[in-house]
């Protein structure tokens, strides 16, 4: 197992543009949509100028696996909703194929607004979202992530090895396991893939039961 060790990402930036205050005493999901409601109108990258809104993420807030990807597209865009166009339905039957439904997961991505054309978000886009997904993790505090493609690996792990080299191991950030795999858009273009997805979600699942059962 790797261990990845990074800086808070607010410590990188300017502080004051990401106090969210989420008071005390709230559930978990209270406080996903009190955190979700004092970003909706974040101007903090480009990307909100051509966005129809800020997709937050979905999902069972107490949940033990978390799926990450890295930005919503034209779908998900005008539902608000992360994972909803085809790579979405692709998404919903990897996770019923491990035994769990999408509603006992967590589901989010690097970046909350949409790219022009779908393209990968920039570095420094990926930076600016980056502090709003660590708070989701850190609300949720999943066992287990699941980072789909390369563009959720670089944004969280900040790691330079392709998906191809990582994925299958997990590896560690902040105490949280995670697991590199590739996007489900990747196999909607590359079926030969989906035996390598399917290697590496039953680790996962494998994981995630066993650490339940640990409990």
């Amino acid at each position: 197992m790797r261990h990845v060790t990074t800086a808070s990402s607010v410590s990188l930036l300017n502080a004051k543009d990401y106090e969210i205050d989420i008071p005390e005493g709230l559930s978990k999901q209270e406080q996903l949509d009190c955190f979700a409601s004092q970003i909706a109108d974040c101007t903090l990258c480009p990307l909100h100028t051509g966005r129809t809104q800020v997709v937050f993420g979905v999902g069972n807030p107490d949940a033990d696996l978390m799926f990450i990807g890295e930005a919503p597209g034209r779908d998900e865009d005008q539902q608000g909703e992360p994972f909803v166009g085809r790579a979405g339905q692709l998404l919903t039957k990897i996770i019923e194929a491990m035994g769990f439904s999408r509603a006992e997961a967590y589901i989010a991505n690097i970046n909350k607004c949409r790219p022009p054309n779908n393209r990968a978000p920039t570095p420094d886009e990926m930076a600016k979202c980056m502090p709003f997904l660590e708070k989701q993790i850190e609300i949720i505090q999943p066992k287990v992530i699941c980072l789909l493609g390369a563009t959720a690996v670089r944004g969280l792990l900040q790691v330079k090895q392709g998906i191809t080299k990582l994925r299958g191991t997990f590896m560690e950030w902040r105490g949280i396991l995670v697991m590199p795999t590739f996007h489900p858009a990747y196999l909607l273009r590359n079926p030969a893939g989906k035996r390598d997805v399917w290697e590496d979600v039953q680790r996962v699942r494998d994981k995630v039961r066993e650490m339940q059962e640990q409990e």
